[in-house]
């Protein structure tokens, strides 16, 4: 994993949507580096659903991440939910 990568974003969104985006995979970076606030990354989740309606663009979106990050989004998400 490298500690400089550019989240994958579409130029297709407007600087509020990517904002939203980013705010999102940055509370994935946090579930995994630190504790994650449950309702913060919900609330930040449904923000992200709203610019990412569609599953199997989020499904690129997460793999595209983690292969830049090493984190899974899908696995975060699964993971907060359980608790």
């Amino acid at each position: 994993m490298s500690e400089n990568y550019q989240y994958p974003l579409s130029l297709s969104w407007t600087p509020e949507e990517m904002a939203i985006v980013i705010a999102f995979l940055n509370q994935v970076e946090n579930y995994y580096e630190a504790k994650v606030d449950e309702k913060k990354f919900l609330l930040a989740y449904q923000a992200f659903k709203k610019v990412v309606p569609s599953i199997g663009q989020e499904k690129q979106l997460d793999r595209e991440f983690e292969q830049v990050s090493g984190y899974s989004s899908y696995q975060a998400i699964k993971g907060v939910r359980s608790k």
